[in-house]
């Protein structure tokens, strides 16, 4: 079986039912470039927008601080932390965990201060799908106010090597 050029007017203007699909797909296209400004204002769902410069070693220091500072229990061996509610919370990124498991309380508004140590992790809340890289040498700080309780899970969405599949950490909010 070989190639061949097509032959004949195979090129030919949208008819019937054609135009109304295209003319379809167009609107939705427009609906939602002007939807784009409102979800952006309206939507809650963007961050705080601060971001700061740190070293991964700073912030691993400042991890281990809040950790001794707020440290209530172990879970699955790993330290479990309730920050002061408005206070700021610090989670690490790091092969192949994340480091500690917090404690939060419904209702209560929380500074969480996230980032990676090693390489770049994804930070994937579920089952709210919200989603961040955690870079290291930078401090991304997240305004987040926990409304439901439960056990939430934290998974790694982004590559991260042989260990990448048991990167999974929690989130308990009381």
């Amino acid at each position: 079986m070989s190639l061949e050029s097509l032959k004949g007017n195979w090129l030919q203007a949208p008819k019937g039912a054609e135009k109304v699909w295209i003319g379809i797909a167009l609107a939705w296209c427009l609906v939602l470039f002007l939807m784009m400004p409102y979800w952006h204002l309206f939507g809650q769902q963007n961050t705080s927008g601060e971001t700061y410069r740190v070293s991964p070693e700073a912030f691993e220091a400042r991890v281990n601080e809040f950790v001794e500072a707020n440290r209530v229990g172990d879970h699955n061996g790993v330290p479990l932390v309730e920050p002061p509610p408005g206070g700021d919370a610090f989670l690490l990124g790091r092969m192949w965990q994340w480091y500690p498991v917090l404690k939060l309380r419904a209702g209560e508004t929380y500074r969480l201060h996230l980032s990676a140590t090693d390489i770049q992790h994804g930070f994937s809340l579920q089952p709210l799908n919200m989603n961040f890289r955690a870079i290291p040498g930078y401090d991304y700080v997240l305004t987040i106010t926990p409304k439901e309780p439960g056990e939430y899970t934290i998974v790694c969405n982004e590559f991260c090597g042989v260990g990448h599949h048991m990167m999974v950490g929690k989130l308990i909010v009381e």
